[in-house]
């Protein structure tokens, strides 16, 4: 008697656990109409992950205004070495000029068609200016500095232009796209002549590679950079016309 009890207490609670494996896994089976989860969906900020505000393919942007852009200007690092053909235009009928311009290792050699069809030539380097016209076989010689590497002679806009200007002579001052180059851009007003310049820094290679003046609606001057190669070609000598040799380029890697 107490062994066939013991076996209906053992059925017993057989049954009660297959009952509750039952009720835990079979009635959602049953159960058509049980309704659907769904998580939510993540949304990433716009961007790669971790990246800051200001910041493009890890370069940080810093912002320019009039106030800032000497400085953004000044920063910005001109290849050692490099090439690049030059062409200003004066006014409706002033003519044009056009130069090309070969820099290394601190020297400057320029060769510069001038309205007419004059070509001077000039070479500076270590702290001197050497210039000359035509096919001349002498040349005159002064004292230069930092600064005369930057097409000395008629004038030519470069981007000393803007770190010499007082301050408050620049009226507006941005990043601008100018022949499908990101450039520094700047705009200085010259109250004395009434005129306004503006001019476009590549952020690539640090170089000037656009300027014009303007009075009212009339340009006054445009200035463009083209073919622009870095290094310049290794052999490349800077000599006088009685074929001094100053400055002759070396092999190098490329830029």
């Amino acid at each position: 008697m107490e062994r066939r009890n013991r076996n209906i207490l053992v059925l017993l609670i057989a049954l009660v656990i297959v009952a509750a494996a039952f009720s835990s896994f079979g009635m959602e089976y049953f159960a058509g109409n049980t309704p659907e989860i769904t998580l939510p969906e993540i949304t990433r900020p716009a961007g790669p992950e971790g990246e800051e505000p200001g910041r493009t393919d890890g370069v940080i942007r810093v912002e320019v205004t009039p106030d800032t852009v000497q400085g953004v200007v000044e920063t910005l690092e001109r290849p050692a070495s490099y090439y690049q053909e030059i062409t200003v235009t004066y006014g409706a009928a002033g003519g044009s000029l056009t130069a090309k311009q070969w820099v290394d290792g601190g020297w400057s050699r320029t060769e510069a068609a001038l309205p007419g069809g004059m070509i001077r030539h000039t070479i500076v380097g270590e702290g001197m200016v050497h210039y000359w016209y035509g096919n001349s076989r002498t040349w005159a010689s002064a004292p230069g500095d930092q600064r005369s590497h930057d097409l000395e002679g008629p004038h030519i806009p470069t981007y000393e232009d803007i770190l010499d200007v007082e301050k408050d002579h620049i009226t507006r001052a941005g990043y601008e796209e100018k022949d499908d180059m990101a450039c520094v851009f700047a705009e200085i007003i010259d109250s004395e002549l009434g005129s306004v310049s503006r001019y476009w820094v590549s952020v690539d290679n640090g170089l000037l590679v656009a300027a014009e003046r303007a009075r009212g609606e009339e340009l006054l001057l445009t200035m463009s950079a083209a073919g622009i190669e870095r290094p310049v070609a290794a052999g490349t000598v800077f000599a006088l016309p009685d074929g001094t040799q100053l400055h002759a380029v070396s092999v190098q890697p490329q830029q």
